[in-house]
């Protein structure tokens, strides 16, 4: 068996082994692990890149660091984009050696200390003759006869490759860091969709449709844009591009720190990747864009729903101590909050209800965490009343949309001051931010002017001296 050993290498860069687009079978690499953790250590080994013009796709072995422990695994790059990973969706973590095997008989596997194997894709007995990373930076085990035994193209991670298809039913995913919660981007017959997953709840924040209800089949990406099909393998819609005419498309991206899905595009003369679509482009549509009981507020900025309570102040964090449920805890109440809605889409809905129906169906559910009435803007529209699980996507929005948004808090929360005081102290925080951003501004620009009539008259006076 062919073996590599190499030590743990330094954060941003990798050694790269050999510059072949596969290897043989009885193939093997490791890479060792420190003694000590560290978030600032990375190791990385590359095995295979692609012969293309720049940026190619490379695979590596790779050792993290990840909450004190070292993570082992097979990552894919385009560039500097890592685009897939072994260890997406469950981290094997090692102490000592995360080493890469390709066996005689056929089995890719990643091994840690005494030969413990924590990832490996089963193809033992199947023919497989060697490993290998092609152009469209699919990489699959192949047999004698280049018939493709395993490929990474169909266990998608939080990216989709130009060329790569996803059927109804799949789904890209992505893991905010410190955060319960995940996002998805899901393939379904009658649209596509970005979601917010938090425990049983699941909640879309984004969906594009085709025209007529036609039914969708698959996706692919293409050079241009996102292309739709049907079951007959014709194209039925599609999400299209901007400003890449001489740039072919290179991926979608579901971003893991916004949730946002973006079309992307490789910049030669800025050497980096940069978003030819964006499904938001507006901070407040985020699904994160504030903490949990935080608004989002016409400037962009967050403000807590700080409620203070009788026996104690808010906390830190924006729910002030009361988001872990009010199952079993005595009875709550409703806070309304005018000009505020939520982004989240697809939640439980009643329609032809009042207000008073809508607040008593979030107060007798306990796993109810807020509710959002709907009258029109004219009072007079369908009335309907949506129920959340949690507080989170919650934003401004301009006054005389007919919204009402209205959060569970402890019972007892309005006893040093009214309801009406209660409901106007949120408002204000929120008034104050905006009017503390928008001074911000205005006392920047006075600055800026007053300095260049100051400029202006220290020139004319030096003018006049030279004369």
């Amino acid at each position: 068996m062919k073996v590599h050993r190499l030590i743990f290498l330094l954060l941003l860069f990798g050694y790269q082994v050999c510059c072949k687009t596969y290897v043989h079978i009885d193939y093997s690499l490791t890479v060792e692990v420190p003694s000590e953790y560290s978030v600032e250590l990375l190791g990385r080994a590359f095995l295979m890149e692609t012969n293309q013009m720049e940026p190619s796709f490379r695979v590596a072995v790779s050792v993290e660091p990840i909450i004190g422990k070292y993570s082992c695994s097979l990552q894919v790059f385009l560039g500097d984009v890592k685009v897939w990973n072994s260890g997406h969706y469950s981290h094997f973590y090692t102490s000592d050696k995360c080493a890469l095997e390709l066996t005689k008989d056929g089995d890719l596997r990643l091994k840690g200390s005494n030969d413990r194997i924590g990832w490996r894709t089963g193809t033992s007995g199947q023919g497989v003759e060697r490993l290998e990373i092609l152009k469209t930076g699919n990489l699959v085990l192949v047999d004698a006869l280049n018939r493709i035994k395993w490929q990474s193209f169909n266990f998608p991670t939080d990216v989709m490759l130009w060329g790569q298809r996803l059927n109804v039913a799949t789904r890209l995913t992505s893991f905010p860091t410190n955060s319960t919660a995940f996002y998805s981007f899901e393939i379904q017959h009658s649209k596509i969709a970005l979601y917010l997953s938090s425990g049983k709840w699941n909640y879309s924040y984004w969906e594009f449709q085709p025209t007529k209800s036609r039914n969708i089949t698959f996706i692919e990406l293409g050079s241009k844009g996102l292309e739709i099909f049907n079951d007959k393998y014709k194209k039925i819609a599609q999400i299209s591009s901007f400003g890449t005419q001489f740039q072919p498309l290179r991926f979608l991206a579901l971003g893991n720190k916004t949730g946002n899905m973006g079309l992307y595009f490789y910049s030669p003369e800025k050497r980096s990747f940069e978003a030819a679509f964006q499904a938001l482009n507006t901070t407040c549509d985020l699904p994160l864009a504030c903490r949990p009981y935080g608004i989002c507020t016409l400037s962009t900025a967050c403000s807590c729903i700080r409620l203070l309570t009788a026996k104690k102040g808010a906390g830190s964090d924006c729910n002030g101590g009361f988001s872990e449920g009010f199952c079993d805890k005595g009875q709550p109440e409703m806070l309304e909050l005018s000009g505020v809605s939520s982004v989240l889409r697809t939640a439980p809905k009643r329609v032809n209800v009042s207000k008073e129906t809508c607040e008593n169906l979030c107060l007798q559910d306990c796993k109810c965490a807020a509710a959002l009435y709907s009258a029109g803007k004219d009072g007079t529209s369908s009335r309907e009343c949506f129920t959340y699980g949690l507080v989170s996507g919650v934003k401004q929005v301009e006054r005389g949309t007919g919204l009402t948004f209205m959060v569970k808090v402890p019972n007892g929360t309005q006893v040093s001051h009214g309801k009406s005081n209660v409901k106007k102290w949120v408002l204000v925080m929120v008034g104050v931010i905006d009017g503390l951003i928008i001074l911000l501004v205005l006392g920047g620009l006075g600055y800026c002017l007053v300095q260049r009539r100051r400029r202006r008259r220290n020139m004319l006076a030096s003018d006049n001296n030279n004369t």
